[in-house]
């Protein structure tokens, strides 16, 4: 997709819808069995692929197999000047308030939030998240995006969508980007959700 602050929302989101329609209406061409897609994005493209997801619903595309949100990025006031007290124990290590603020800004444009796409900017601001996918979802409990992402798990289950929240201890956004004991336990993680959705889609 292209990328902000050149190209700002919602043009990389419809970017992901363009190949997310074009794998569906090509996809049996190339003997792939769309009844099992799975979407997985981390960080910045996590909030996207939860937005991709809302879309799709939205336009009544086909049915995910699953949806995979790793330390995804989901709430433009995390870090924004007028933001509530900030919890002390994140947003230390590897990615700060300031440094989200800049990127929401640069994503943001001129777009105003005052229209029904905000959901799809910010998926945060979704308050019905029924007929989404199964979900997974880990974070490390230093990540800034800890509390918007339990909040998120919160709105899933809450809507009825099956969902899996992970919280790795003592680790910081990125963190399965190093060696250790929580990127190992993550990556198999992902690994078993993905397994699952992909067996339920077959089996749709």
């Amino acid at each position: 997709y292209r990328l902000a602050p050149e190209h700002p929302f919602p043009i990389p989101l419809e970017d992901c819808y363009a190949a997310l329609e074009w794998i569906f209406s090509h996809g049996p061409t190339l003997s792939m069995n769309t009844g099992n897609l799975v979407i997985m994005g981390h960080s910045a493209g996590g909030g996207l692929a939860a937005a991709l997801a809302l879309l799709a619903r939205n336009k009544g595309l086909r049915t995910l197999a699953g949806l995979v949100l790793i330390y995804p990025m989901l709430d433009h006031r995390t870090g924004a000047p007028d933001a509530p007290p900030a919890n002390p124990t994140t947003g230390t290590f590897s990615w700060s308030r300031q440094a989200n603020h800049f990127c929401w800004e640069s994503l943001r444009g001129a777009y105003a939030l005052d229209d029904d796409r905000k959901t799809l900017f910010s998926p945060a601001l979704a308050t019905d998240l029924s007929d989404l996918p199964p979900t997974f979802i880990c974070v490390g409990a230093l990540d800034l995006f800890l509390e918007e992402d339990l909040a998120f798990a919160l709105t899933l289950s809450r809507s009825g969508v099956p969902m899996e929240l992970h919280v790795y201890p003592g680790v910081p956004h990125m963190f399965d980007q190093l060696p250790g004991e929580q990127t190992g336990q993550a990556t198999q993680d992902i690994a078993r959700a993905v397994r699952r959705m992909i067996a339920a889609g077959l089996c749709d």
